[in-house]
């Protein structure tokens, strides 16, 4: 007779619910901030490179916070954890307001390598807590589930962003009869009565998001969580930890898959707009194709998680980037619609890396070791700060050899999936020998 597992045991059903709803606030937050490279860099007159700093603060946060925040788990509990994490994002969100009234595109990118504190503390804690409910046997397929819920979050911000922040930004409106802007040429008196208008509504957005945020902190802080094996695993040394998970290497180059795995996530959803822009569409309009991109990247999470009943997710993972990589070639070879449409494809197959990547990374390591090993596939998410804004010193060359640079940028993406799918492939043999 054949047991099958359950991939969410009863009596952990009701936390696993709870703590996958915080899998949203990372994803709104990572997804409102996207499009708003694109709009910082009309408001504040900035090239494309400088304006992707934003993603520089963003995702430089993790790589600064992630492994204090796995230190902290670990001496106090993931509870601890969470709740710090909530305060620290909240505090950044609140600090757009100072930053708006001193119009500091600096100030800005500040405020979010602070709220990008929480989001390390927030991921460190709760993607291990969800793999520590239940078998070990389920723990990929559970902790893509719970990241579907990441995916709701990013449609909520990209909903927020094309809706409500976007359509509103003035500099957004000046446009000649090829849909090209020339906010930069309106006189300065103008220009300055418009800045501040449209800074305002970017605060506006993030003030709410704060707001909301203290409210969940106070929700969890009167929730009691259950003791999982994360959190009565026995306390090891920090050296012994560090020891053991360099000498995995499915771990060690999970890390480093996944590095690159994040670089291209961002890069993808990130240059959407400019890619869009380049065809003459207004902000509020590319934003549409990044919801489209985002709904697929939904959907096939899902679809994922229900491929893995029946084949291995390192299989699956090599597939999918082999896939995410045609597209890419699409993308930079097509100009014009046949090129977006492959650009917003990538998204299908970028569905279950993240995930997956991490549960693959995380399989071979010891309970008493994952706290500090989610830190690291956490700090790894530095990826996002690193190449984007090489993307964009590519974009701001406005033509490669004939092509145009926004095409040609997306080299970078392409080589980051082929070193992923390599990941996947590597890790298959492997377990197809019996070595893992």
């Amino acid at each position: 007779m054949v047991i099958k597992t359950k991939l969410v045991e009863r009596q952990f059903l009701f936390p696993f619910i709870f703590i996958t709803t915080l899998f949203a606030l990372w994803g709104f937050a990572n997804d409102i901030t996207n499009p708003m490279v694109a709009g910082f860099q009309t408001i504040m007159e900035l090239s494309a490179a400088k304006a992707s700093l934003i993603q520089f603060a963003f995702y430089g946060g993790y790589a600064t916070m992630a492994i204090p925040a796995a230190l902290f788990a670990r001496k106090y509990s993931y509870k601890s954890g969470i709740m710090l994490g909530l305060a620290l994002y909240a505090v950044g969100a609140l600090l757009f307001i100072p930053a708006a009234a001193r119009q500091s595109f600096t100030f800005f990118c500040l405020s979010l390598y602070i709220l990008t504190f929480g989001l390390a503390f927030l991921e460190t804690t709760a993607n291990p807590f969800v793999l520590s409910l239940g078998s070990k046997e389920t723990s990929t397929r559970r902790l893509n589930l719970a990241q579907a819920f990441n995916p709701m979050g990013s449609l909520a911000g990209m909903a927020v962003a094309s809706m409500v922040v976007l359509p509103s930004l003035l500099s957004d409106t000046h446009r000649d009869a090829a849909g090209q802007l020339f906010f930069s040429e309106l006189p300065e008196a103008q220009k300055a009565v418009e800045r501040v208008h449209d800074l305002a509504v970017i605060r506006d957005a993030y003030v709410a998001l704060g707001i909301f945020v203290l409210l969940v902190l106070v929700v969890i802080g009167l929730t009691k969580m259950p003791k999982t094996s994360m959190s009565t695993a026995p306390k090891a040394r920090t050296k012994d930890t560090l020891s053991r998970l360099w000498k995995n290497v499915a771990y060690r180059e999970g890390v480093a898959a996944q590095v690159f795995y994040v670089a291209a996530q961002i890069m993808v959803w990130t240059f959407i707009i400019q890619y869009a822009d380049n065809l003459g569409m207004n902000k509020a309009t590319a934003q549409k194709y990044n919801i489209i991109a985002m709904a697929l990247f939904l959907c096939f999470r899902f679809v994922a998680t229900f491929l893995m009943k029946y084949v291995n997710s390192r299989k699956l993972l090599a597939v999918f980037g082999m896939l995410a990589g045609l597209f890419t070639i699409g993308t930079i070879a097509f100009v014009g619609m046949a090129g977006l449409i492959c650009l917003v494809a990538i998204s299908a197959f970028m569905s279950l890396m993240f995930p997956t990547i991490y549960g693959i990374a995380l399989e071979g390591v010891k309970p008493e070791d994952s706290t500090l090993g989610a830190a690291f596939l956490v700090m790894a998410i530095v990826g996002g700060a690193l190449l984007p804004p090489l993307q964009g010193s590519i974009i701001d060359l406005k033509v490669v050899a004939g092509h145009p640079a926004v095409n040609v940028s997306f080299v970078l993406p392409l080589i980051c999936f082929v070193i992923v799918s390599a990941y996947g492939w590597r890790r298959h043999k492997r377990f197809k020998t019996g070595k893992e």
